[in-house]
C-alpha cells in the first residue's frame, strides 16, 4: 500500500506543476499588428500596449490582459447589412427638418478605439453609447436643415455638421472612441405620393433654373455686343476728334503761310485764292482771263474753233490708212 506520505508528495508534486505550468503559460502574450493590450494588475489597469509582438508580464492571477482591435469601426444607423442582405429601420431615421418635412436618413459612422481603459471601464456599453450620439446628432442637424438641403445639394454640409457635433459630445462623454468620418447614406421622403411631388417640384426648379441660365447667358451676350459697339464707336469718335484735329491744325498751317504771301503782296494772293476757288468750285467750267478795254467783242471763241478743227483735221492712222488704199 501507498503511504499517506507519498499520497501529500504526489498531490504536492503535482500542485505545483500544475503552478509552474500556469506560470510559464501566461508570463507571456502576442499582439497583433492589428490589436493594442490592456494589462491589468490585480484588476487595476496597468498599462496599455499598442507595440506588435511578444511580451512577458506577470502570472496569473496577479497580471491578466484584455485585448482590443485598433481596427477602424463602421456603425450602421438605421440599417443593417448581413450576407449581403440589407434590412432597414424606418422607426429609427425618420425625423423631421427645419421646414417641417418628413425624411428617412440612413448614415455610416467610421470610428476606431483610441484610448483602451476608458473604453473598457468608462462607460458599461461604449457602443450603445455611440449609436445613441449618432441619432442625436444627426436628428439635430437635419432639425436645422432645409428639406432640399438633405435630398440634393446640401448633403455635405450636413455631413461635416454631423462629423463635429459628434466629435464633441463623444469628447464630452469620454468614452475612448474617436470619430473618423460620416457619411449620409440614403435621404429620402416616406411614401412614394410624396417622393412623386417632391420630384415633381425638384423638376420645375430645374426647369426655372435652367431658363434663368439661359436669360443670363442672353442678357450677358448682349451686354457683351452692348460694350463692344461702345468701344467700336467710342473709338472711332476718338478716331475722328484725332482727324479733325490735324486737318485744322494743317488748315491753319496753311493759312498761316498764305496770309505771309498775302502780307507780302496781296493783289496777287488774293486774284490766285479766287482762281483756285472757282477751280474747286466749276472744276468742267472754262475759264478766260480778259482785259476789259470796253471793246464789244470781249474775247475770242478760241475753244470752239479748235473744237471744230479736231472733227475735220483727220488723225495720222485716218492719214496711213488713206495712203494705204491709194
Amino acid at each position: 500500500m501507498i503511504s499517506l506520505k507519498r499520497i501529500y508528495m504526489l498531490t504536492g508534486l503535482a500542485f505545483l506543476i500544475i503552478i509552474l505550468l500556469i506560470t510559464a503559460i501566461t508570463t507571456w502574450y502576442t499582439v497583433d499588428e492589428s490589436d493594442q493590450a490592456v494589462i491589468h494588475t490585480f484588476g487595476k489597469v496597468e498599462e496599455t500596449v499598442i507595440e506588435p509582438g511578444l511580451h512577458f508580464k506577470l502570472p496569473w492571477p496577479i497580471q491578466t490582459v484584455e485585448k482590443l482591435s485598433k481596427e477602424t469601426f463602421s456603425l450602421q444607423f438605421g440599417f443593417s447589412e448581413s450576407n449581403g442582405e440589407v434590412k432597414d429601420y424606418p422607426r429609427e431615421t425618420k425625423m423631421i427638418t427645419g421646414d417641417e418635412n418628413i425624411v428617412l436618413a440612413d448614415m455610416v459612422v467610421q470610428w476606431k478605439i483610441t484610448n483602451p481603459p476608458k473604453y473598457l471601464y468608462n462607460a458599461d456599453n461604449p457602443k450603445e453609447i455611440l449609436y445613441d450620439t449618432t441619432s442625436a446628432a444627426l436628428r439635430s442637424i437635419i432639425g436645422n436643415s432645409a428639406i432640399d438641403d438633405a435630398l440634393t445639394s446640401g448633403k455635405a454640409k450636413i455631413e461635416g455638421d454631423v462629423r463635429d457635433l459628434l466629435s464633441n459630445l463623444i469628447d464630452n462623454y469620454d468614452i475612448g472612441i474617436s470619430i473618423l468620418a460620416v457619411k449620409l447614406q440614403d435621404v429620402e421622403l416616406p411614401n412614394s405620393e410624396v417622393r412623386k411631388a417632391f420630384t415633381e417640384v425638384t423638376d420645375a426648379r430645374e426647369t426655372a433654373n435652367t431658363k434663368v441660365n439661359e436669360a443670363r447667358k442672353y442678357e450677358n451676350k448682349r451686354v457683351n455686343e452692348a460694350k463692344g459697339e461702345e468701344a467700336a464707336i467710342l473709338s472711332k469718335a476718338n478716331g475722328e476728334k484725332i482727324a479733325r484735329t490735324e486737318r485744322a491744325r494743317g488748315d491753319v498751317a496753311v493759312f498761316d503761310k498764305l496770309y505771309k504771301e498775302y502780307k507780302k503782296n496781296p493783289d496777287v494772293t488774293k486774284e490766285r485764292l479766287i482762281i483756285e476757288t472757282l477751280e474747286q468750285v466749276l472744276p468742267n467750267a472754262e475759264m478766260y482771263i480778259m482785259n476789259d478795254d470796253g471793246n464789244t467783242l470781249k474775247y475770242f471763241p478760241i475753244r470752239p474753233l479748235e473744237k471744230e478743227t479736231e472733227k475735220v483735221a483727220p488723225t495720222k492712222e485716218e492719214e496711213g490708212e488713206t495712203k494705204d488704199d491709194k
